[in-house]
């Protein structure tokens, strides 16, 4: 989501023998050289060569005993499945090559990240109505459950997404992060949830660092490790992170009819459920600072806005 420039308790690191022993594993081959990836701020990441000239990354969980929020458990297993959701209806994601509850290695990407790429105002109109389409196209792939693959989840979204709500407010809690009563705000406006009746796979962390570019068009979309089965309005809240959804995803994404009332709410329900993340990660993985800090207010503000 919002870079926070701190070292993260989250993250695992290997040595180059066992770096070595899971491209071996994978691939058959050995490893000739390993950088780590230092943009992400919840796994650790590789990126590895092997001797025949393949590259690859390597995604690392937490240790075992760093405290996690509570849809953080077994992330892997969730991006794993996403992924080859995605692959299976021609999404541009990267190939996985080996998957575990620690440990995922897939294919690297050749191009860029979309938020580190010069584009001109056409063409960044361009790769959004792509995006659009992406989504689009992503949207089609339904579950058999509301919410999280590994929990919280429900047999509609109303429960499931509730259920996904008191559980960070019960993180912060464990956590000692004081924050605002916000369950009446959202029980009042949960009766529009049952508008959703069938569970859509959304990647819920689209935001720009995590699209990466090549020859000008999409080549990839990554970590969707957070991934949910629900409302597809939902994805909003970090396609347009923090702002207004432009035209020309909406245009991609095939829709030309404005929010309605019911929906704009249900918007601005899902961006205040990122907020309460936000708010609350940063204390279990160690962020502090004055960077920190302002975020944390500005999350905080958002969250007001979008719940009053």
């Amino acid at each position: 989501m919002i870079r926070v420039v701190v070292e993260s308790t989250s993250k695992r690191r290997l040595g180059v023998g066992e770096l070595d022993a899971v491209v071996r594993e994978a691939l058959g081959v050995g490893l000739a050289s390993s950088a780590e990836l230092t943009e992400g701020m919840f796994n650790t990441a590789y990126r590895l060569t092997t001797v025949d000239g393949r590259e690859a990354v390597l995604k690392v969980a937490p240790p075992a005993d760093v405290p996690l929020m509570t849809y953080e458990r077994n992330l892997m297993r969730t991006e794993a499945l996403a992924f080859s959701l995605m692959a299976a209806r021609g999404l541009p994601v990267p190939s996985v090559l080996l998957a575990s509850d620690d440990l995922l290695l897939m294919t690297a990407l050749r191009g860029t990240p979309w938020n580190a790429a010069a584009l001109s105002d056409a063409e960044r109109a361009a790769l959004r109505r792509e995006l659009g389409e992406i989504v689009r196209a992503l949207h089609g792939i339904t579950g058999d459950v509301f919410g999280y693959p590994q929990g919280p989840n429900g047999s509609t979204w109303r429960s499931a997404f509730l259920a996904m709500v008191d559980a960070v407010l019960a993180d912060a809690r464990r956590f000692g992060v004081e924050l605002p009563d916000v369950r009446p705000a959202f029980a009042a406006r949960a009766h529009l949830l049952d508008e959703v009746t069938s569970p859509v796979l959304v990647h819920f962390d689209l935001w720009e660092a995590n699209i990466f570019l090549a020859d000008g068009r999409i080549e990839g979309i990554i970590d969707p490790e957070r991934a949910m089965f629900g409302d597809p309005l939902a994805e909003l809240a970090t396609v347009a992170l923090f702002t207004d959804v432009d035209a020309d995803f909406l245009a991609g994404y095939g829709r030309s009819e404005p929010f309605t009332p019911a929906e704009e709410t249900r918007i601005a329900l899902y961006r205040a459920y990122l907020c309460l993340i936000m708010i609350v990660e940063g204390v279990p993985r160690g962020y502090s600072g004055e960077e920190r800090d302002a975020h944390v207010a500005f999350f905080r503000q958002k969250l007001a806005e979008y719940l009053g």
